[in-house]
């Protein structure tokens, strides 16, 4: 199975949100409570937030993520706010989620993390910055 992540513009996140809804739910149980799934929902059909889907051959969605941005004097963080899927995570959707937050102006990508997910993405080249992990566009 081939995933491919997609940028899901804002007029298609409406439609789009019940397929993507399952995946940020399960990582919201990492989110200390900061967010809710309305929230999220709320974030992402406003624009404030990407939301980016990994889809099959299909069109079959197999995982999602939220993404907003800080701007920083010498870098724009494109901020992973939640990500959840299965079997979603390897090099080439790792590319492509750079590449959506790089054509939206990101230099770097950073996200909390817990433990065995900064161990994941450091296959990645993320660095801890205490538990924030970090890659440089």
């Amino acid at each position: 199975m081939t995933l491919t992540a997609q940028y899901v513009p804002l007029n298609f996140v409406a439609q789009t949100w019940a397929k993507a809804e399952p995946h940020i739910k399960a990582a919201l149980e990492y989110g200390h409570g900061d967010y809710t799934l309305d929230q999220v929902k709320m974030f992402a059909h406003m624009g404030q937030w990407l939301l980016i889907v990994a889809v099959d051959e299909n069109g079959e969605v197999h995982g999602a993520a939220t993404s907003s941005f800080i701007n920083y004097p010498n870098d724009r963080v494109g901020f992973i706010t939640f990500i959840g899927g299965k079997l979603i995570s390897n090099k080439d959707t790792f590319k492509q989620l750079c590449d959506i937050l790089k054509a939206n102006g990101a230099t770097k990508v950073q996200g909390m993390a817990r433990p065995s997910i900064a161990r994941l993405w450091s296959r990645y080249g993320f660095k801890e910055r205490s538990t924030l992990v970090e890659f440089k566009l």
